[in-house]
């Protein structure tokens, strides 16, 4: 799969953008602030029917304008081409269409253009909070899984009216909606739990060979995945802790409190990791993500790179640059404010590969001799 035109207007800082892009290697060079990051942005934005770092589509729209509109057109295996068209309007609903038809639930989108991010804001995966994790695996298994996505969305359903019963006078809340509810968590939840459970055991060799291999070294990593599910069911954990809920006003117990811990050498990288060994982890997590999508889809995914050399050791560059020019890898994205390390990526390449300078929200390619 190939995004081969992509149009943007009023997106973030970029009023007016219209690229033929390469099938293998883009790559957008200018200063912090210009627009590099809300270029991958965009692209991210067709695949997901959100923005990568900003959850608020109003705040997604050009300060000046009323609207914004993203189109891409994309050509899959079998040279079948395939449009996706976006507008955010202020104060309106958003559209979402392929081929012209407007999707009657933006969830039936996800999964169709498979795509994996590198970002600073990765970074959060280690020093944030739990739900950095599960959104990193929620999003992995999303993609190749619609069963689980939509279990997913009616287990957070269901929490959301059970929170809202719990916020109730212990005396006005109506048990049998409670059992309702609570039944509706336990099944999707238990579903889940086995999703991620198997996701994780499958997905810690390949990470654990990124690592290896970036980092040129004999360290090891592995995810450990912790859940309140493991050991006791889910069912009577709720009952269990309606009382205790009700006094709180919301559920503590669940898979929306699953912890993915993340080890080096069989220690948390948060107290351990230096800032190289950090980067690298993320990275590796990333690639993981992409080999794995990769292999249980039916198309390759699209990969965005967004100022990831920085931070890293001119050796761990080089396995990056290495793997990323291999034919695992169909279209990629890098975005940097050094020609450098993108100079090793295109040595590696035959010509198949468009650079473009960003200054201002705009965006020209520049002839390469």
């Amino acid at each position: 799969m190939v995004l081969q035109q992509l149009s943007i207007i009023n997106y973030k800082n970029l009023a007016q953008v219209e690229l033929e892009l390469s099938p293998k290697i883009n790559c957008f060079i200018g200063n912090n602030g210009m627009g590099k990051t809300n270029l991958l942005d965009a692209v991210y934005y067709l695949s997901f029917c959100k923005s990568y770092t900003n959850p608020i589509d109003s705040q997604i729209i050009k300060h000046d304008a009323d609207v914004c509109m993203i189109q891409g057109k994309y050509e899959f295996s079998g040279n079948t081409p395939e449009e996706v068209y976006c507008a955010i309007r202020r104060r309106q609903k958003k559209q979402f269409k392929r081929n012209k038809k407007e999707y009657d639930r933006l969830s039936d989108h996800i999964g169709f253009i498979p795509l994996v991010m590198i970002s600073p804001a990765d970074n959060e995966l280690i020093t944030g909070g739990s739900d950095e994790r599960r959104k990193f695996m929620d999003v992995g298994i999303s993609q190749f899984d619609k069963e689980y996505m939509h279990a997913l969305m009616r287990y957070n359903k269901a929490l959301q009216q059970r929170n809202a019963l719990l916020k109730n006078d212990a005396e006005d809340i109506d048990a049998t909606l409670l059992d309702v509810w609570e039944e509706q968590m336990a099944d999707d939840g238990a579903f889940i739990y086995q999703k991620r459970e198997a996701f994780i055991e499958q997905f810690i060799p390949i990470f654990d060979r990124f690592y290896k291999q970036i980092s040129r070294s004999n360290e090891t990593v592995s995810l450990d995945y912790i859940s309140q599910l493991k050991e006791e069911d889910f069912a009577d954990k709720l009952r269990q802790s309606r009382r205790r809920d009700t006094l709180i006003g919301h559920t503590t117990v669940g898979i929306h409190r699953d912890e993915l811990e993340m080890l080096l050498d069989g220690f948390p990288i948060k107290k351990v990791g230096s800032q190289g060994q950090n980067k690298t982890y993320v990275v590796s997590l990333k690639l993981a993500q992409f080999h794995f999508l990769l292999e249980t889809g039916n198309t390759t995914p699209i990969l965005l790179l967004d100022d990831i050399f920085d931070r890293l050791d001119a050796l761990r560059v080089e396995e990056i640059v290495k793997l990323v020019s291999g034919d695992e890898f169909g279209q990629i994205f890098i975005s940097d404010t050094n020609r450098e390390p993108l100079d090793k990526v295109l040595a590696r390449l035959n010509n198949d590969y468009h650079v473009y300078s960003v200054k201002d929200g705009e965006i020209n390619r520049i002839d390469i001799q």
